[in-house]
């Protein structure tokens, strides 16, 4: 028998590092997220990626476990970057759009309700956002600008009355079709600071777009949105979102999601990849008795622990208040790149099953691909790091 094996949970975790972070009660609860996606979400996944539409039965699923304050956890840890960190990992380990469809609602809308908004938002909106009472997107990338949106923020803002005019236009929106409001962030055009609007999606003057033709996350609906003089109160303004230093302490406290997002797909991967070579037999044996069969296998569990471990400290740090941008830049960098390698190798292990989405390891091959570069390219997280190091920007 083999001495490592995977735990139903986390996978390989041959360090303990989920049992050094999470509490039992929290362990308990990522216990029966991990049972709900082997039992009713797993089996869907195939014919999801293939005809590129989400099955209801994900949220339908997953909405129950009441996953962002769980019963019986401490209210303190249900609100930790460590415990949201390892639920987004979980989520991963199984499908990355997944993880991506539930994170844009427990990450995405809910941190920029709790750090945008005013307390008075905050307390209102969010028992709403956890229930999924009030279901949001985070709409910040546009057509023209992803990288540079910082200074290149085109949608604009302009204040009449009471109310606000929205013009502009939104790509990569995910899950934005089956939202109710989208946090559409816009340049007001008197003082060009940038601030926030909760925009219904059923609005005069908002049209969402399907992208279409993607070759990863197929099954997450992303959404080019046009704004063309959509009216908003501003009552229906986020009150602390007045320029883009709010903007990007929301982005900071966020960061590190699609670094465990990367972290668990390549946990997933491995799974996969192991379950595979215990049963597939070539030349009278089963392969996973090959060297380099082994040898990619040994340096896949490397990358993923090492993943895993980068992603729990980073965390942990961010739940005692400590959030450098070169830290979580280094970790979004750093396992992102790893994740390339890591599905690269299980689909070499897998030879020509490695395309074939029966044996799970195509999907997460994809993926990785949309992972590296959102929510921050390699290039810019390097940039972030860089600066760090040497005391220059090197940021045109």
């Amino acid at each position: 028998m083999p001495t490592l094996e995977a735990d139903a949970t986390f996978g390989f975790d041959p360090y303990a590092i989920a049992a050094a972070h999470l509490s039992p009660a929290a362990r308990a609860a990522l216990g029966r997220l991990q049972q709900t996606l082997e039992r009713s979400i797993r089996p869907l996944l195939a014919e999801a990626w293939e005809t590129a539409t989400m099955p209801p039965e994900v949220l339908e699923e997953l909405i129950p476990l009441d996953l962002m304050q769980p019963a019986g956890m401490d209210a303190e840890e249900a609100a930790s970057s460590v415990y949201s960190g390892f639920r987004n990992y979980v989520l991963a380990r199984t499908d990355v759009s997944v993880a991506s469809l539930y994170n844009a609602q427990s990450g995405l809308f809910r941190t920029t309700i709790a750090l945008g908004g005013s307390p008075a938002q905050a307390e209102k909106l969010d028992p709403r956002v956890r229930s999924f009472e009030l279901k949001g997107v985070f709409a910040l990338t546009e057509p023209e600008h992803g990288s540079d949106i910082a200074g290149g923020l085109a949608t604009t803002a302009r204040r009449e009355g009471d109310a606000w005019v929205l013009d502009g236009r939104k790509k990569w929106i995910g899950g934005a079709a089956a939202s109710d409001v989208l946090v559409v962030f816009a340049r007001d055009v008197d003082d060009h600071a940038v601030k926030a609007f909760l925009v219904a999606t059923d609005a005069t003057g908002v049209r969402l777009e399907a992208i279409g033709g993607k070759v990863a996350l197929r099954p997450m609906q992303n959404a080019v949105i046009t704004l063309d003089g959509v009216r908003v109160t501003e009552a229906d303004r986020l009150q602390n979102v007045n320029g883009w230093r709010d903007v990007a302490r929301i982005l900071r406290a966020m960061r590190s999601d699609v670094a465990w997002i990367a972290a668990g797909l390549q946990a997933g991967a491995l799974d996969a990849a192991v379950r595979y070579v215990r049963e597939r037999h070539q030349f009278e044996r089963p392969i996973g008795g090959f060297q380099l069969v082994q040898e990619k296998l040994a340096r896949m569990l490397g990358n993923a622990v090492s993943s895993l471990a980068l992603v729990a400290q980073l965390s942990a740090r961010q739940d005692r208040g400590e959030y450098p941008d070169e830290n979580s830049a280094l970790a979004k960098l750093q396992t992102a790149r790893l994740a390339r390698e890591t599905v690269a190798l299980g689909r070499e292990v897998l030879g020509g099953n490695g395309i074939l989405l029966e044996h799970d390891v195509a999907r997460f091959f994809a993926d990785a691909e949309a992972v590296y570069s959102y929510e921050g390219t390699h290039e810019i997280n390097a940039l972030i790091v860089g600066r760090a190091l040497t005391g220059a920007s090197a940021f045109t």
